[in-house]
């Protein structure tokens, strides 16, 4: 009888090391960005970054989201815990995505020359915000590219 509950426990503990972390990858194809700027009459340079995990409907996949349940065990309260912290990390992950698209953003559209000032955060499970202002005015061809 101990042998059988020493594979089944090797068994357990194999499938918990076996839970794969969540990859900065995850979020590929699964959410949407806009990038809005502003320049002020002294040149100053604004911008806001939103970032949103695409709804089903963005996906076109039809919505799955599981009813709201009852902690009804010990493995229930377990399972739980472990959702919480995969919770956690796909959050840590959500807001280096966010970091990495805003970032990406800039580069492309060269809106930041030398670097930006964050001014403001937001950031949650499924969206966040980032307000900045650049480090570098705005020139004539910024005004022409971007606007007054």
């Amino acid at each position: 009888m101990s042998k059988i509950s020493l594979i089944i426990c090797s068994l357990i503990l194999l499938s918990a090391c076996s839970a794969s972390e969540p990859d900065p990858m995850d979020f590929a194809g699964q959410f949407r960005d806009a990038f809005s700027t502003q320049i002020k009459g002294n040149g100053i340079k604004l911008f806001v970054y939103k970032a949103k995990l695409a709804t089903a409907l963005d996906r076109s996949i039809p919505g799955d989201a599981p009813p709201e349940r009852r902690i009804r065990s010990k493995q229930d309260f377990q399972s739980y815990q472990i959702e919480q912290r995969d919770a956690e990390k796909r959050l840590e992950l959500w807001h280096q995505q966010i970091d990495l698209g805003l970032r990406k953003t800039i580069e492309m559209n060269g809106y930041c020359k030398t670097g930006f000032i964050e001014l403001s955060r937001y950031v949650e499970t499924e969206r966040g915000e980032i307000r900045g202002e650049c480090n570098d005015g705005a020139t004539a061809e910024d005004m022409k590219k971007f606007g007054a």
